[in-house]
């Protein structure tokens, strides 16, 4: 304990008041019970193994919060798993982030994690603000004590904190920003939540050109120097500058109620006229923006980029036959589709793509003459895996030379293809207009940077028959249900991916409505019409 502190217990609650170390006071509620130092180990030298037991756990959470909340960083951190990573974060949350006061109440156990909340004071050059989240701990056993110990993650400080980033309270580094939407309406994180990732990486970019001036705030510091920080607290508001996005409100709005529909569901909605991206939105809302940095395998929603390869080489009509068999056989890989459905073969391409017929699109592989076509067709036409200047930070797509059944798999949106929804909705985009148009967040004239730009265009004819087998989907295949809401003239592909070591495929959608298009996915959600199609057509209908 440090010198000159006071040691008190007030009906359950460990009170301790630190004399002239600038600490202040600091409080931890144990909820009743005796609140004593911690407990001294057993005099048996015997390493003890096993479960724990709910004393164990209760007590090991216990002396640690009442450790970190008195301000004793080292008590605390010998307390957990990794003492010499816990001790500096423990320290900083003092004397980085200037917490003054903390109130931590335990919950009640469930198995061996601990919920608690942090009721805080942050005081910085006079100006002070109070600051109250939830977190959790685990209490695991010593590999080699066996003590029950605390498991340490940043987490335990911040549920927010990640591997090496820290904690800080002062002046912000960047000015503050007001964004706003195409139309002047103000963007931000309370209305908006799934923009918070975004806002804070426009803010970290722009901040210095939208002519504002910094606050005082608490923040995370990112440990890689390309991440934005992230705001948490904001003791002093600076005098934002105005910042013009190519975001839609209402679309956003839209965006952001249809996700909290489902867990793990990512949605991006693009102006296919211009590029300009008018909504982004994830659940969870806040974190990793997985909707424009995800990399994952879209299923069936790429083949509209393998359709537009196919008519190209003139491989295939719109309402021209293709064989479509219930499953196919490729270099040693085989093939099926859903349900091991199969059409007559005087059916159309048009009918295989509405129903999204796997085995049409593989057979045709091989009149390609050219294992590496898709993968030219991703660049050349629509810009995937070009170096995309968002205005954030994007990834931007990957079709990767393949051969083989590897390069099978492609052609239906599996195997090494790595997309996000920002990614599938710019192939929506594409195939609409025909001209691949960079995805922007916000305007070009901000900064002058370089936008991608696709070496080729498609032939009006191309387009024509893309955007029309993608009116089929929506009027009457595999989208029909979840576009039947959606008026406008419309397109849609569904997707369902497969995954290793997952039961249920991810659910993809995308679509069209006027010079609106959006696309979607939902982990473990299913069919793409399903989960996904739900949440494209919700932001079709509000901004088109």
């Amino acid at each position: 304990m440090r010198s000159g502190a006071k040691v008190a217990i007030v009906g359950g609650v460990f009170v301790l008041v630190a004399g002239g170390l600038g600490y202040g006071v600091y409080d931890v509620v144990l909820g009743g019970g005796d609140a004593g130092g911690t407990e001294t180990a057993s005099a048996s030298s015997e390493v003890r193994t096993g479960p724990l037991g709910k004393d164990e756990i209760k007590d090991t959470a216990g002396d640690f919060l009442k450790a970190w909340a008195s301000g004793d960083a080292s008590a605390a951190a010998l307390l957990t798993n990794n003492e010499s990573v816990a001790e500096p974060l423990l320290t900083g949350y003092a004397e980085d982030a200037h917490v003054t006061e903390a109130v931590i109440t335990p919950g009640v156990a469930v198995g061996t994690k601990v919920p608690y909340t942090v009721k805080a004071t942050v005081s910085y050059e006079g100006r002070t603000k109070p600051w109250s989240y939830s977190s959790e701990l685990s209490v695991v056993r010593g590999l080699t004590t066996g003590k029950a110990l605390v498991d340490w993650q940043p987490t335990v400080i911040h549920p927010q904190l990640t591997e090496g980033a820290t904690l800080r309270t002062g002046e912000s580094e960047t000015a503050a920003v007001e964004a706003v939407d195409h139309n002047g309406k103000v963007l931000d994180k309370e209305t908006y939540p799934s923009l918070g990732p975004v806002l804070d990486s426009l803010r970290e970019k722009y901040g210095d050109k939208a002519g504002g001036s910094p606050g005082v705030e608490t923040w995370i510091e990112a440990s890689d120097a390309q991440l934005p920080n992230t705001t948490l607290l904001t003791l002093a508001k600076g005098k934002p500058g105005k910042l013009q996005t190519t975001l839609d409100a209402d679309a956003q709005a839209a965006a952001e109620k249809a996700v909290k529909q489902f867990s793990g569901a990512s949605v991006v909605a693009v102006k296919p006229s211009t590029g300009a991206i008018r909504a982004v939105a994830n659940n969870p809302a806040t974190g990793f923006n997985a909707a424009m940095q995800g990399k994952q395998a879209p299923g069936s929603t790429l083949k509209i980029m393998t359709a537009a390869m196919l008519l190209e080489k003139g491989l295939v009509t719109a309402n021209g036959p293709t064989e479509c068999p219930k499953d196919v056989m490729y270099q040693g890989r085989s093939f099926h589709n859903l349900d091991n459905f199969g059409l007559p073969d005087s059916s159309s391409f048009t009918t295989s793509f509405a129903r999204s017929c796997n085995t049409a699109f593989i057979k045709l592989i091989d009149d390609t003459h050219d294992d590496a076509a898709l993968s030219k067709e991703a660049r050349d036409v629509f810009g995937i895996g070009l170096d995309w200047k968002t205005g954030v930070v994007s990834f931007d797509g990957s079709v990767p030379a393949e051969s083989g059944g590897e390069a099978a798999a492609q052609y239906i949106g599996q195997g090494t293809v790595q997309m996000n929804a920002l990614n599938v909705a710019s192939i929506t985009a594409t195939a609409r207009t025909g001209t691949f148009r960079q995805p922007v967040i916000v305007p070009q004239s901000l900064d002058g940077r370089q936008l991608a730009t696709a070496s080729r265009s498609l032939s009006p004819n191309v387009t024509n028959q893309l955007n029309s087998v993608m009116r089929a989907t929506a009027a009457w295949g595999t989208g029909q249900e979840a576009m039947a809401s959606v008026g406008g003239d419309k397109g849609a592909k569904t997707g369902s991916a497969e995954v290793d070591g997952q039961g249920t495929s991810n659910s993809w959608f995308t679509g069209f409505s006027n010079d609106l298009a959006a696309a979607a996915v939902v982990q473990s959600g299913g069919h793409g019409g399903d989960a996904a199609g739900p949440v494209v057509a919700a932001v079709l209908r509000a901004g088109s």
